[in-house]
């Protein structure tokens, strides 16, 4: 009798058990479009998966995709909702985003990309959000890359040596900057270098010093010309579909939003930091030559790049943004930042 009551009482509780509502867990799907090596996949999504789980309490998760689409099709992956959420390169839409140059202006010397992406994020919330260039997307973070540098198949040591040359760019300021320099500018998204360069179809690539591992660049363009805080950066945005950010309950957009925003941003910084100097390295191991610009060099590029704040205090003003002070803010949070 005691051998049937605990059992009844057993199928009692397991019942019970089996009309329990499981917790309710959402995955994201996020689509990456560089090689698993890249800092975005090995350390980014890593580290903030973790965060959204801890902060969610495991309600939400991240499952990283990768070959969704190229580069210039993040935007749209996520906005039709193939993919929830991404990372996407604003220069890859020319004409569209104006205010995201800001931070690709030339020569922020001695800043990190780490301080450069939390300034950018705070001027982005304060002043740039306003122009809704992201307007099928909701924004969780936005960031730079390093200093924008130029590698190239034979060495050159002034910018007249690389009239003509067929160079890679990917849009934003550095194709201006190479429209300026009389270069052959070839639009190609990073994950393209190598091959054109191996090919013989372009002579170098306007890149950051992470390409030359995570793009294999150090292979096939074996010289580096420095300059000083670089002759532009990239701005980059992390983005979720509105329909998928929408469906999550208010408190877990709370808690994700927690993890994001600056803290993201200041990560994927972090992470271009990191990436930048385990290029350099590479690239010494593979026996590449760094040229430091001479004074001169230095001088011809601040005259030939004088102008482009201006212009692009005016063309964001055209977008509806304080852009003025909006520059102004984002200089005065990098100095706070780095101080």
């Amino acid at each position: 009798m005691k051998t049937i009551k605990s059992l009844m009482l057993a199928t009692g509780l397991m019942a019970a058990t089996a009309f329990t509502p499981a917790m309710a867990q959402t995955t994201l799907t996020v689509s990456t479009w560089a090689s698993p090596n890249h800092g975005i996949n090995s350390m980014v999504w890593p580290t903030w998966g973790e965060w959204i789980e801890e902060a969610t309490e495991g309600r939400v998760k991240l499952n990283v995709v990768y070959d969704l689409g190229p580069s210039h099709s993040q935007m749209d992956i996520v906005a039709d909702g193939i993919g929830d959420v991404t990372w996407m390169f604003h220069g890859h839409f020319p004409g569209r985003f104006l205010t995201t140059e800001l931070p690709e202006l030339p020569f922020f010397e001695d800043i990190s990309s780490e301080a450069m992406s939390a300034a950018y994020w705070r001027t982005h919330e304060q002043y740039l959000a306003k122009a809704r260039e992201h307007r099928d997307v909701e924004v969780l973070a936005v960031g730079v890359h390093g200093p924008g540098q130029i590698f190239s198949r034979e060495k050159i040591e002034s910018l007249d040596e690389l009239k003509g040359k067929r160079m890679r760019v990917g849009g934003g300021v550095m194709s201006e900057i190479a429209r300026r320099l009389e270069i052959s500018g070839v639009n190609l998204p990073p994950t393209q270098t190598y091959e054109a360069a191996s090919q013989g179809v372009i002579d170098g690539a306007f890149l950051t010093l992470e390409g030359l591992r995570s793009f294999r660049v150090a292979e096939v363009a074996p010289y580096t010309l420095s300059l000083p805080g670089g002759l532009y950066r990239g701005s980059f945005a992390i983005v979720i579909n509105p329909d998928t950010w929408g469906s999550l309950s208010a408190a877990d957009r709370e808690a994700i939003m927690g993890v994001s925003g600056e803290r993201l941003s200041r990560l994927f910084g972090e992470m271009m930091d990191i990436s930048d100097e385990s290029g350099v390295a590479f690239a010494k191991e593979q026996g590449n030559t760094f040229t430091e610009a001479s004074p001169e060099v230095v001088a011809a590029a601040r005259e030939l790049t004088a102008d482009l704040e201006a212009t692009w205090v005016e063309n964001a003003t055209k977008s509806g943004v304080e852009a003025q002070a909006a520059l102004d803010f984002f200089k005065a949070q990098l100095a706070e930042l780095t101080q």
